[in-house]
């Protein structure tokens, strides 16, 4: 395999005989990958069933540095002292926030962590449960807004741009028996109350919504009231909230398997004047693997609608995992490894590719994760290896930090990632934002 290889999964091969393994060579997104297949399965962990090697990417990098990257031009006296420094990414690196943590009841102590472990680790978030109708109103009439509105208020405080998840969700054991109750023009009524009074309390400050949660895999309202429900659900909130940002949410996309009538729902929906703004990918449904190919596939697929992709709801590993069923047991070392080398690579995938706006993690702490083997952190917030090489991926790899000296015309061109930055010369700051819209910023000191 050669000495350019990464060697953070090899310890995993090392563990078990050459002749368990078959080595076959692939190409990913232009990188050369090594899948060891295993020939006899019963005694190996899964995670090191497939396992890939990742060799050097130059074609990613250089994709990153193209999108991801823009340049400051400072002028200022001949030879004086520069330095840029990051404070925050404009992608998304977000996670979502568990109910638990705002409610009235919460552990002080334990929330208060929780929150500034979020801070420390991701720049943009999405409500978790807190919004989604049955949440909300189990019961007819008993609207329970305080957990919203406490995410809310903590996001805005500390400029965290907040996902509404979800308005509406239409499978089928998602909807309360009491709008199944309904006669069709009671429920038209509902639905419409509903999305009014989110639009309506809420204007202005959540980022996005996922305005009717995964239809690809049922839409009971459509199936009530029929195929322009969607349209009236939009038109309802954006009466409310004309600058309402409505996203799609779907999930097995990026796997592949319902990417064709994901697109084809799409096309239908943008085909009716639905204002859908963004796409959302949950990353759910890979296993203790992921394809790297389906998943550059479905990217640049979905790119062609020309709207922003949002990898919303993201596990590893995933709910085809063994974990998903045994969410109690452990990762051993090796796993762990595994489990950090392949969070990377998805990563680099998806921040190299033009059309992803952000990804969102569904859980980062054992203590409030549906899938707690996915987590970041343990539950007594140890550092996994997983967060040891996403920070080193987002905060050393993927961030600024410049110093050096202007030339004697006074002037020096600092390539950096798209964000906020603090520039100092010569003692004094001025602070700059660069923005994949506007790449090229100029500063005067």
């Amino acid at each position: 395999m050669g000495n350019r290889m990464k060697t953070g999964l090899q310890a995993v091969l090392a563990l078990f005989p050459r002749s368990l393994f078959r080595a076959v060579e692939t190409s990913v997104c232009h990188c050369r990958y090594w899948s060891y297949r295993t020939l006899r399965l019963a005694s190996i962990p899964i995670l090191a069933q497939t396992v890939y090697v990742r060799a050097e990417n130059p074609d990613l990098e250089e994709a990153i540095r193209k999108i991801r990257m823009g340049t400051l031009v400072i002028q200022a006296s001949p030879d004086a002292e520069v330095r840029v420094t990051q404070q925050r990414h404009e992608f998304w690196f977000g996670a979502a926030l568990a109910s638990g943590m705002f409610s009235s009841d919460a552990d002080t102590e334990g929330a208060a962590r929780y929150k500034r472990v979020f801070l420390e680790n991701f720049n943009a978030a999405v409500t978790e449960n807190a919004l989604k109708w049955h949440a909300m109103e189990p019961e007819r009439g008993q609207v329970d807004y305080r957990i919203t509105d406490r995410m809310l208020d903590w996001a805005e405080k500390n400029r965290i741009p907040l996902r509404g998840h979800n308005v509406f969700w239409g499978i089928p054991n998602r909807v309360q028996p009491w709008l199944k109750a309904m006669s069709d023009g009671e429920l038209r009524k509902a639905l419409e109350a509903r999305a009014r009074d989110v639009a309506r309390r809420y204007r202005g400050r959540f980022a996005e919504y996922d305005l009717n949660n995964e239809m690809v895999h049922g839409n009971w309202y459509e199936d009530r009231l029929g195929p322009e429900i969607t349209r009236e659900m939009a038109a309802w909130m954006r009466e409310e909230d004309s600058a309402a940002v409505l996203y799609l949410n779907d999930y097995d996309i990026l796997t592949g398997r319902r990417l064709d009538d994901y697109l084809a729902h799409i096309r239908k929906f943008l085909g009716q004047g639905v204002p859908f703004a963004g796409i959302g990918v949950q990353g759910h449904l890979h296993g203790d693997s992921f394809d790297a190919d389906a998943l550059k596939n479905a990217l640049d697929r979905l790119a062609e609608f020309k709207l922003p992709v949002r990898v919303t709801e993201f596990n590893f590993p995933g709910q085809r995992s063994r974990y998903y069923g045994k969410r109690d047991a452990p990762l051993s070392e090796e796993e762990e490894k595994a489990k950090a080398s392949a969070i990377v690579d998805y990563y680099r995938i998806c921040f190299a590719h033009p059309a992803v706006a952000g990804i969102l993690m569904w859980g980062f702490w054992e203590g409030a994760n549906w899938i707690p083997q996915s987590s970041l952190f343990r539950r007594d917030w140890a550092e996994t290896p997983s967060a040891r090489a996403y920070r080193d991926l987002v905060y050393r790899q993927w961030w600024t930090s410049w110093s050096g000296k202007t030339d004697a015309r006074g002037r020096c061109e600092v390539r950096a990632f798209f964000g906020e930055h603090r520039v100092t010369v010569n003692g004094k700051e001025q602070p700059v934002s660069l923005r994949r819209a506007e790449p090229l910023q100029k500063l005067v000191f």
